[in-house]
C-alpha cells in the first residue's frame, strides 16, 4: 500500500501492514532488528495515544500494542582492566585548575557509574562528603540513587570549597555548569589516552555494582560517546560494600 501519510486513516494502519513494513525494513533496507523494534515501539506509542483519546480505536489498539518485539542479540560490551583506566586518569594535568576538574569529574564517572548527563547537572547539595562519602543521582525518569564514593573521589570537597548548595559541582573554563557535550569534548580532546585504546570502545569502564566490581556499560565520559545515553548502572550500595570499594582504590 503507497499512500500520503497525511491521506491515512487509522484503519489503513492494520496489524497486517505493520508486519509488512516491518519486515520491509529488514529485507529491504536492510535495517537491523534493533531498529525493526525502534519503530514498532513508535508505532505501539502511537496506539497507545490514539485509544486514550478515541474509545472507538480501543480494540485497534490493543491490537497494534500487542504485536510483539523480535528478540535480537546483545553485542558484548567492551570494558578497561585497571592499568588501562589509570592510564586515562593520568591525563589530566592536575597542576591547573582545569586539570584537577577533569581529573576529579572522570574518577567521579569511573567511581559512580554516573551518566553524563547526571554529572552534568550533578549539585553540591548532593554530595555528602565526609568519613563514608556518597553522592545522590537524579537520573532518569525523576528516579534517584545513591552511591558510595571512594576516599579520592571524596576530594571534590576541594572542588566545591566555598560554593553553595544549589551550585553545581562541575563548571566550564568560564565558571557556567558543565554540560554533556562538555564531558564528550573532555574524552576526545585527550590525545595521549586516545592514541592508547586501540582495543577498546569509548563505551566502559569497571563499575561498582550491587554484585561487586562488575565490568558493565556506563554512560559516563566513556560511555556511548555519540548519544551520551545509556542504562545507568551505579547502583545502590550497602555499607559492607564501602569498606571493598576503599581496599580497591587506594
Amino acid at each position: 500500500m503507497r499512500r500520503a501519510i497525511d491521506r491515512m486513516s487509522v484503519e489503513d494502519l492494520t496489524p497486517s501492514i505493520i508486519r509488512q513494513f516491518l519486515d520491509h525494513l529488514e529485507r529491504a533496507r536492510k535495517c537491523s532488528g534493533v531498529t525493526r523494534n525502534q519503530r514498532l515501539a513508535t508505532i505501539r506509542s502511537l496506539a497507545r495515544f490514539i485509544g486514550m483519546h478515541s474509545p472507538v480505536h480501543i480494540a485497534w489498539s490493543g491490537e497494534v500494542r500487542a504485536m510483539p518485539f523480535k528478540k535480537t542479540a546483545k553485542a558484548v560490551i567492551g570494558y578497561l582492566e585497571k592499568p588501562e583506566m589509570d592510564a586515562l586518569l593520568a591525563q589530566p594535568d592536575r597542576r591547573t585548575p582545569l586539570g584537577n576538574r577533569d581529573y576529579a569529574l572522570l574518577l567521579f564517572l569511573y567511581n559512580s557509574g554516573a551518566r553524563a548527563d547526571e554529572a552534568a547537572k550533578l549539585i553540591v547539595d548532593n554530595l555528602q562528603l565526609g568519613r563514608q562519602s556518597s553522592v545522590r543521582l537524579h537520573g532518569k525518569g525523576n528516579k534517584f540513587r545513591s552511591c558510595p564514593l571512594w576516599p579520592a573521589t571524596a576530594t571534590l570537597s576541594r572542588l566545591v570549597e566555598g560554593r553553595g548548595k544549589r551550585d553545581p559541582v562541575f563548571l566550564n573554563r568560564v565558571n557556567l555548569p558543565l554540560t554533556r557535550f562538555g564531558i564528550h569534548r573532555l574524552v576526545t580532546t585527550m590525545p595521549n589516552w586516545r592514541a592508547k585504546q586501540c582495543r577498546l570502545s569509548k563505551r566502559s569502564v569497571l563499575v561498582p555494582t550491587r554484585s561487586g566490581i562488575q565490568r558493565q556499560s556506563t554512560c559516563c565520559a566513556l560511555a556511548s560517546i555519540s548519544t551520551l545515553s545509556a542504562p545507568g548502572l551505579a547502583m545502590c550500595l550497602s555499607t559492607r560494600r564501602i569498606f571493598m570499594l576503599k581496599s580497591i582504590w587506594k
